[in-house]
Protein backbone atom coordinates (compact mmCIF):
# COMPACT_ATOMS: atom_id res chain seq x y z
CA UNK A 1 0.00 0.00 0.00
CA UNK A 2 1.53 3.06 -0.70
CA UNK A 3 2.12 6.53 1.62
CA UNK A 4 -0.66 8.42 -0.12
CA UNK A 5 -3.36 5.88 0.30
CA UNK A 6 -5.12 8.80 1.88
CA UNK A 7 -5.60 11.18 -0.72
CA UNK A 8 -6.21 11.33 -4.54
CA UNK A 9 -3.40 12.97 -5.98
CA UNK A 10 -2.68 9.92 -8.48
CA UNK A 11 -6.47 9.42 -9.01
CA UNK A 12 -7.99 9.60 -12.59
CA UNK A 13 -10.52 12.46 -12.35
CA UNK A 14 -12.00 12.60 -15.77
CA UNK A 15 -12.58 8.92 -16.65
CA UNK A 16 -14.02 8.99 -20.37
CA UNK A 17 -17.48 8.27 -21.44
CA UNK A 18 -16.41 5.42 -23.65
CA UNK A 19 -14.09 3.44 -21.15
CA UNK A 20 -17.26 3.53 -18.58
CA UNK A 21 -19.61 2.50 -21.02
CA UNK A 22 -17.03 -0.57 -21.98
CA UNK A 23 -17.24 -1.48 -18.62
CA UNK A 24 -20.62 -2.25 -18.61
CA UNK A 25 -20.38 -5.86 -19.74
CA UNK A 26 -21.87 -9.22 -18.89
CA UNK A 27 -19.87 -10.97 -16.67
CA UNK A 28 -20.57 -14.58 -15.37
CA UNK A 29 -19.38 -13.39 -12.05
CA UNK A 30 -22.04 -14.08 -9.21
CA UNK A 31 -21.92 -12.21 -5.16
CA UNK A 32 -22.83 -14.41 -3.23
CA UNK A 33 -22.07 -12.42 -0.40
CA UNK A 34 -22.64 -15.79 1.84
CA UNK A 35 -19.97 -17.43 0.39
CA UNK A 36 -17.58 -14.54 -0.55
CA UNK A 37 -16.92 -13.07 2.91
CA UNK A 38 -15.30 -16.28 3.98
CA UNK A 39 -12.71 -15.97 1.37
CA UNK A 40 -9.37 -15.14 1.74
CA UNK A 41 -8.59 -14.80 -2.11
CA UNK A 42 -11.53 -12.33 -3.46
CA UNK A 43 -12.19 -12.06 -7.37
CA UNK A 44 -10.08 -9.27 -9.11
CA UNK A 45 -12.69 -7.79 -10.47
CA UNK A 46 -13.13 -6.34 -6.47
CA UNK A 47 -9.49 -5.39 -6.47
CA UNK A 48 -9.13 -1.61 -7.04
CA UNK A 49 -6.61 0.54 -8.04
CA UNK A 50 -3.68 1.35 -5.27
CA UNK A 51 -4.32 4.73 -5.17
CA UNK A 52 -8.24 4.49 -4.59
CA UNK A 53 -7.73 1.12 -1.95
CA UNK A 54 -8.96 2.20 1.53
CA UNK A 55 -6.55 3.44 3.73
CA UNK A 56 -5.40 0.39 6.43
CA UNK A 57 -4.84 3.00 9.72
CA UNK A 58 -8.10 5.13 10.75
CA UNK A 59 -8.95 8.05 8.41
CA UNK A 60 -9.41 11.34 11.10
CA UNK A 61 -13.52 12.30 11.67
CA UNK A 62 -15.25 14.84 9.74
CA UNK A 63 -17.12 17.54 11.84
CA UNK A 64 -20.15 17.52 10.34
CA UNK A 65 -22.54 20.51 11.89
CA UNK A 66 -25.82 18.99 14.16
CA UNK A 67 -28.69 20.85 13.07
CA UNK A 68 -31.29 21.26 15.14
CA UNK A 69 -34.76 21.02 13.15
CA UNK A 70 -37.03 21.03 16.04
CA UNK A 71 -35.43 24.13 16.64
CA UNK A 72 -35.44 25.54 13.27
CA UNK A 73 -39.54 24.76 12.74
CA UNK A 74 -40.23 26.24 16.44
CA UNK A 75 -40.10 29.55 14.28
CA UNK A 76 -37.63 30.83 17.02
CA UNK A 77 -35.21 33.47 15.50
CA UNK A 78 -32.58 32.29 17.05
CA UNK A 79 -32.51 28.80 16.02
CA UNK A 80 -33.15 29.83 12.46
CA UNK A 81 -30.14 32.03 12.05
CA UNK A 82 -27.67 29.45 13.82
CA UNK A 83 -28.95 26.77 11.58
CA UNK A 84 -29.21 28.56 8.80
CA UNK A 85 -25.60 29.54 8.80
CA UNK A 86 -24.51 26.17 10.08
CA UNK A 87 -26.06 25.03 6.79
CA UNK A 88 -24.52 27.68 4.54
CA UNK A 89 -21.00 26.99 6.18
CA UNK A 90 -21.33 23.03 5.73
CA UNK A 91 -22.63 23.21 2.17
CA UNK A 92 -20.22 25.71 0.51
CA UNK A 93 -17.22 23.65 1.67
CA UNK A 94 -18.23 20.11 1.64
CA UNK A 95 -22.38 19.95 1.22
CA UNK A 96 -22.29 16.97 4.36
CA UNK A 97 -24.31 18.09 8.09
CA UNK A 98 -26.51 16.06 10.09
CA UNK A 99 -30.30 16.84 11.43
CA UNK A 100 -30.74 16.15 14.73
CA UNK A 101 -34.62 16.51 16.43
CA UNK A 102 -35.85 15.48 13.06
CA UNK A 103 -39.38 14.08 14.17
CA UNK A 104 -38.88 10.90 12.50
CA UNK A 105 -40.31 7.85 14.74
CA UNK A 106 -37.38 5.96 16.01
CA UNK A 107 -39.59 3.09 16.07
CA UNK A 108 -39.98 3.25 12.20
CA UNK A 109 -36.35 4.02 11.51
CA UNK A 110 -35.67 0.60 13.74
CA UNK A 111 -37.87 -0.89 11.53
CA UNK A 112 -36.34 -0.39 7.95
CA UNK A 113 -33.29 -1.45 9.19
CA UNK A 114 -35.02 -4.88 10.73
CA UNK A 115 -36.14 -5.44 7.02
CA UNK A 116 -32.97 -4.52 5.86
CA UNK A 117 -31.37 -7.21 7.63
CA UNK A 118 -34.39 -9.78 6.77
CA UNK A 119 -33.98 -9.47 3.23
CA UNK A 120 -29.94 -9.05 2.76
CA UNK A 121 -30.37 -12.60 4.76
CA UNK A 122 -32.38 -14.02 1.65
CA UNK A 123 -30.74 -16.70 0.67
CA UNK A 124 -29.26 -15.17 -2.98
CA UNK A 125 -31.97 -17.24 -5.10
CA UNK A 126 -34.34 -15.29 -3.38
CA UNK A 127 -32.72 -11.72 -3.45
CA UNK A 128 -32.85 -12.44 -7.40
CA UNK A 129 -36.25 -12.29 -7.59
CA UNK A 130 -36.08 -8.44 -6.93
CA UNK A 131 -33.20 -8.64 -9.67
CA UNK A 132 -32.39 -5.58 -11.46
CA UNK A 133 -32.93 -5.20 -15.00
CA UNK A 134 -29.95 -3.57 -17.29
CA UNK A 135 -30.41 0.05 -17.71
CA UNK A 136 -33.29 0.13 -14.63
CA UNK A 137 -32.45 1.78 -10.98
CA UNK A 138 -34.79 -0.37 -9.09
CA UNK A 139 -34.43 -3.69 -7.86
CA UNK A 140 -31.34 -5.96 -6.23
CA UNK A 141 -28.10 -5.53 -7.15
CA UNK A 142 -25.35 -8.06 -6.14
CA UNK A 143 -22.46 -6.09 -6.59
CA UNK A 144 -23.56 -4.57 -9.91
CA UNK A 145 -21.70 -7.61 -11.28
CA UNK A 146 -24.00 -7.31 -14.74
CA UNK A 147 -23.12 -3.85 -15.22
CA UNK A 148 -19.46 -3.43 -15.08
CA UNK A 149 -16.66 -5.18 -14.94
CA UNK A 150 -14.14 -4.34 -12.72
CA UNK A 151 -13.66 -2.19 -9.19
CA UNK A 152 -17.01 -3.90 -8.17
CA UNK A 153 -18.37 -2.63 -5.01
CA UNK A 154 -18.21 -4.78 -2.36
CA UNK A 155 -21.90 -4.99 -1.30
CA UNK A 156 -25.24 -5.26 -2.21
CA UNK A 157 -28.42 -3.46 -2.94
CA UNK A 158 -32.00 -3.16 -2.73
CA UNK A 159 -33.95 0.08 -4.67
CA UNK A 160 -36.92 1.43 -5.49
CA UNK A 161 -39.13 4.38 -6.62
CA UNK A 162 -41.24 6.16 -4.67
CA UNK A 163 -43.20 9.19 -5.52
CA UNK A 164 -44.70 11.89 -3.59
CA UNK A 165 -48.16 11.99 -5.56
CA UNK A 166 -51.83 10.58 -4.86
CA UNK A 167 -51.53 9.32 -7.97
CA UNK A 168 -48.80 6.84 -6.73
CA UNK A 169 -50.18 6.42 -3.73
CA UNK A 170 -48.53 2.90 -2.07
CA UNK A 171 -45.90 2.98 -4.68
CA UNK A 172 -43.65 1.04 -2.61
CA UNK A 173 -46.00 -1.17 -1.02
CA UNK A 174 -47.22 -2.27 -4.32
CA UNK A 175 -43.98 -3.01 -6.04
CA UNK A 176 -43.01 -5.39 -3.34
CA UNK A 177 -46.43 -7.44 -3.40
CA UNK A 178 -46.39 -7.28 -6.91
CA UNK A 179 -42.68 -8.24 -7.40
CA UNK A 180 -42.21 -10.55 -4.56
CA UNK A 181 -45.56 -11.45 -3.05
CA UNK A 182 -48.04 -11.56 -0.14
CA UNK A 183 -45.29 -12.56 2.72
CA UNK A 184 -43.32 -9.16 1.28
CA UNK A 185 -46.72 -7.27 2.11
CA UNK A 186 -45.44 -6.14 4.90
CA UNK A 187 -41.84 -5.59 4.00
CA UNK A 188 -43.56 -2.93 1.29
CA UNK A 189 -45.24 -1.20 4.24
CA UNK A 190 -42.35 -0.49 6.33
CA UNK A 191 -40.60 0.44 3.48
CA UNK A 192 -43.28 2.67 2.33
CA UNK A 193 -44.10 4.25 5.77
CA UNK A 194 -40.49 5.25 5.89
CA UNK A 195 -40.26 6.60 2.36
CA UNK A 196 -42.88 9.03 3.27
CA UNK A 197 -40.95 10.29 6.51
CA UNK A 198 -37.99 10.81 4.49
CA UNK A 199 -39.75 12.67 1.36
CA UNK A 200 -41.59 15.05 4.63
CA UNK A 201 -38.51 15.27 6.20
CA UNK A 202 -36.84 16.18 2.79
CA UNK A 203 -39.28 19.19 1.68
CA UNK A 204 -38.06 20.68 5.68
CA UNK A 205 -34.64 20.43 4.35
CA UNK A 206 -35.41 22.39 1.07
CA UNK A 207 -37.13 24.87 3.55
CA UNK A 208 -34.14 25.49 5.39
CA UNK A 209 -31.75 25.15 2.21
CA UNK A 210 -33.31 27.98 0.38
CA UNK A 211 -33.63 30.52 3.47
CA UNK A 212 -29.97 29.63 3.43
CA UNK A 213 -29.32 30.24 -0.08
CA UNK A 214 -31.46 33.85 0.51
CA UNK A 215 -33.66 32.16 -1.62
CA UNK A 216 -37.01 31.86 0.94
CA UNK A 217 -38.22 28.67 2.25
CA UNK A 218 -40.96 28.10 -0.87
CA UNK A 219 -38.43 27.84 -3.31
CA UNK A 220 -37.30 24.84 -3.32
CA UNK A 221 -39.39 22.63 -1.19
CA UNK A 222 -42.04 23.39 -4.25
CA UNK A 223 -39.77 22.44 -7.05
CA UNK A 224 -39.45 18.76 -5.14
CA UNK A 225 -43.28 18.48 -3.63
CA UNK A 226 -43.98 16.16 -6.13
CA UNK A 227 -40.73 14.68 -5.90
CA UNK A 228 -40.14 10.94 -7.61
CA UNK A 229 -37.39 9.60 -5.64
CA UNK A 230 -35.12 6.65 -4.92
CA UNK A 231 -34.60 4.55 -1.97
CA UNK A 232 -31.84 2.11 -1.25
CA UNK A 233 -31.01 -0.33 0.92
CA UNK A 234 -27.30 -0.93 1.30
CA UNK A 235 -25.54 -3.82 3.07
CA UNK A 236 -21.52 -4.29 2.95
CA UNK A 237 -20.66 -8.00 4.09
CA UNK A 238 -17.13 -8.72 5.67
CA UNK A 239 -14.35 -9.07 3.68
CA UNK A 240 -11.23 -11.05 4.74
CA UNK A 241 -9.37 -8.31 2.47
CA UNK A 242 -11.16 -4.71 3.17
CA UNK A 243 -7.73 -2.51 2.41
CA UNK A 244 -7.89 -4.50 -1.53
CA UNK A 245 -11.62 -2.93 -1.85
CA UNK A 246 -14.34 -0.65 -1.28
CA UNK A 247 -18.00 -1.16 -0.52
CA UNK A 248 -18.72 2.10 -2.87
CA UNK A 249 -16.05 3.66 -4.81
CA UNK A 250 -15.50 7.23 -5.00
CA UNK A 251 -18.39 9.44 -5.91
CA UNK A 252 -20.73 12.39 -5.93
CA UNK A 253 -24.45 11.57 -5.47
CA UNK A 254 -26.42 12.63 -9.01
CA UNK A 255 -29.57 13.07 -7.44
CA UNK A 256 -30.24 15.74 -5.43
CA UNK A 257 -30.21 15.40 -1.57
CA UNK A 258 -29.11 12.14 -0.04
CA UNK A 259 -30.51 11.15 3.81
CA UNK A 260 -28.99 8.63 5.02
CA UNK A 261 -28.93 6.60 8.16
CA UNK A 262 -26.16 4.21 9.04
CA UNK A 263 -26.23 1.47 11.42
CA UNK A 264 -23.40 1.57 14.24
CA UNK A 265 -20.79 -0.37 12.05
CA UNK A 266 -19.63 2.95 10.61
CA UNK A 267 -17.52 3.17 6.82
CA UNK A 268 -18.55 6.64 5.11
CA UNK A 269 -15.78 8.71 4.63
CA UNK A 270 -15.75 12.11 2.92
CA UNK A 271 -12.71 13.62 0.97
CA UNK A 272 -12.55 16.83 2.29
CA UNK A 273 -9.19 19.60 2.62
CA UNK A 274 -7.45 16.63 0.22
CA UNK A 275 -7.75 13.69 1.99
CA UNK A 276 -10.74 11.03 3.38
CA UNK A 277 -12.14 11.70 6.92
CA UNK A 278 -14.69 9.19 8.27
CA UNK A 279 -18.45 10.36 9.60
CA UNK A 280 -18.96 8.73 12.99
CA UNK A 281 -22.58 6.71 12.99
CA UNK A 282 -24.98 8.36 15.25
CA UNK A 283 -28.70 6.79 15.67
CA UNK A 284 -30.31 9.25 16.77
CA UNK A 285 -29.51 11.80 13.28
CA UNK A 286 -29.26 11.61 9.64
CA UNK A 287 -26.51 12.47 6.96
CA UNK A 288 -27.52 14.81 4.96
CA UNK A 289 -25.23 15.39 1.86
CA UNK A 290 -26.10 17.97 -1.37
CA UNK A 291 -25.97 16.06 -4.84
CA UNK A 292 -25.27 17.23 -8.45
CA UNK A 293 -28.62 17.86 -9.03
CA UNK A 294 -28.65 20.50 -6.28
CA UNK A 295 -25.41 21.77 -6.75
CA UNK A 296 -26.95 22.58 -10.14
CA UNK A 297 -30.02 24.50 -8.86
CA UNK A 298 -27.49 26.29 -6.38
CA UNK A 299 -25.21 27.13 -9.91
CA UNK A 300 -22.44 25.68 -7.78
CA UNK A 301 -22.44 27.45 -4.54
CA UNK A 302 -23.29 24.37 -2.86
CA UNK A 303 -21.30 21.33 -3.24
CA UNK A 304 -21.46 17.97 -3.82
CA UNK A 305 -18.74 16.38 -2.68
CA UNK A 306 -16.78 12.90 -3.02
CA UNK A 307 -17.31 10.26 -0.61
CA UNK A 308 -17.01 6.27 -0.70
CA UNK A 309 -17.85 3.67 2.00
CA UNK A 310 -14.95 0.88 3.32
CA UNK A 311 -15.59 -2.35 4.36
CA UNK A 312 -13.82 -4.55 7.37
CA UNK A 313 -13.32 -8.12 7.77
CA UNK A 314 -15.32 -8.10 10.97
CA UNK A 315 -19.08 -7.04 10.52
CA UNK A 316 -21.54 -6.68 8.00
CA UNK A 317 -22.52 -3.00 7.69
CA UNK A 318 -25.95 -1.60 6.58
CA UNK A 319 -27.33 2.18 5.83
CA UNK A 320 -30.56 3.45 4.23
CA UNK A 321 -30.08 5.97 1.81
CA UNK A 322 -33.04 8.04 0.80
CA UNK A 323 -32.00 10.22 -2.63
CA UNK A 324 -34.35 12.79 -3.35
CA UNK A 325 -34.70 13.43 -6.76
CA UNK A 326 -37.62 16.04 -8.46
CA UNK A 327 -40.22 14.81 -11.21
CA UNK A 328 -38.79 13.61 -13.65
CA UNK A 329 -39.28 16.26 -16.66
CA UNK A 330 -38.89 18.90 -14.21
CA UNK A 331 -36.01 21.57 -15.46
CA UNK A 332 -33.14 21.75 -13.62
CA UNK A 333 -32.59 25.86 -13.99
CA UNK A 334 -31.36 27.82 -10.71
CA UNK A 335 -33.18 30.98 -9.03
CA UNK A 336 -32.52 34.69 -10.53
CA UNK A 337 -31.15 35.67 -7.20
CA UNK A 338 -28.51 32.89 -7.37
CA UNK A 339 -27.15 33.92 -10.74
CA UNK A 340 -25.44 37.77 -11.96
CA UNK A 341 -22.22 39.19 -13.46
CA UNK A 342 -20.19 38.12 -10.80
CA UNK A 343 -22.40 34.43 -10.78
CA UNK A 344 -23.26 33.34 -14.13
CA UNK A 345 -24.33 30.10 -14.80
CA UNK A 346 -22.19 27.38 -14.02
CA UNK A 347 -24.75 24.88 -16.08
CA UNK A 348 -26.84 24.31 -18.63
CA UNK A 349 -30.91 23.37 -18.14
CA UNK A 350 -30.87 20.26 -18.11
CA UNK A 351 -33.87 17.60 -16.81
CA UNK A 352 -33.76 14.71 -13.53
CA UNK A 353 -34.60 12.28 -16.51
CA UNK A 354 -32.06 13.29 -18.89
CA UNK A 355 -28.89 13.04 -15.62
CA UNK A 356 -30.52 9.74 -14.66
CA UNK A 357 -30.46 8.22 -17.96
CA UNK A 358 -26.62 9.61 -18.56
CA UNK A 359 -25.77 7.69 -15.49
CA UNK A 360 -27.81 4.15 -16.03
CA UNK A 361 -26.54 4.19 -19.72
CA UNK A 362 -23.57 6.35 -20.20
CA UNK A 363 -21.18 7.09 -17.91
CA UNK A 364 -20.24 4.98 -14.27
CA UNK A 365 -21.09 7.99 -11.89
CA UNK A 366 -18.14 9.16 -10.07
CA UNK A 367 -16.00 11.66 -9.34
CA UNK A 368 -16.58 13.72 -12.36
CA UNK A 369 -20.76 12.75 -13.58
CA UNK A 370 -22.05 16.75 -13.38
CA UNK A 371 -19.59 18.11 -15.31
CA UNK A 372 -18.82 14.83 -17.51
CA UNK A 373 -22.73 15.01 -18.36
CA UNK A 374 -22.94 18.86 -18.88
CA UNK A 375 -19.99 17.87 -21.53
CA UNK A 376 -22.26 15.52 -22.65
CA UNK A 377 -25.37 17.89 -23.46
CA UNK A 378 -23.31 20.70 -24.40
CA UNK A 379 -21.84 18.23 -27.60
CA UNK A 380 -25.54 16.50 -27.92
CA UNK A 381 -27.06 20.46 -28.58
CA UNK A 382 -24.44 21.74 -30.66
Amino acid sequence: MPTDCCNTSNMSMSPTIDKAASDQKETNLVFDASVLQHESNIPTQFIWPEDEQACPEPVPQLYVPPIDLGGFLSGDPLAISNATRLVNEACQKHGFFLVVNHGVDPKLINEAHKNTDFFFGLPLSQKQRAQRKPGEVCGYASSFTGRFSSKLPWKETLSFRYCNDHHYSNIVEKYFFNLMGEEFRQFGRVCQEYCEAMSKLSLVIMELLGMSLGVGPSHFREFFKGNDSIMRLNYYPPCQKPDLTLGTGPHCDPTSLTILHQDDIGGLEVFVDEKWHSIRPNSEAFVVNIGDTFMALSNGVYKSCLHRAVVNNRSARKSLAFFLCPEMEKVVSPPKVLVDADNPRLYPDFTWQALLEFTQKHYRADMKTLQAFTNWLQLRNN
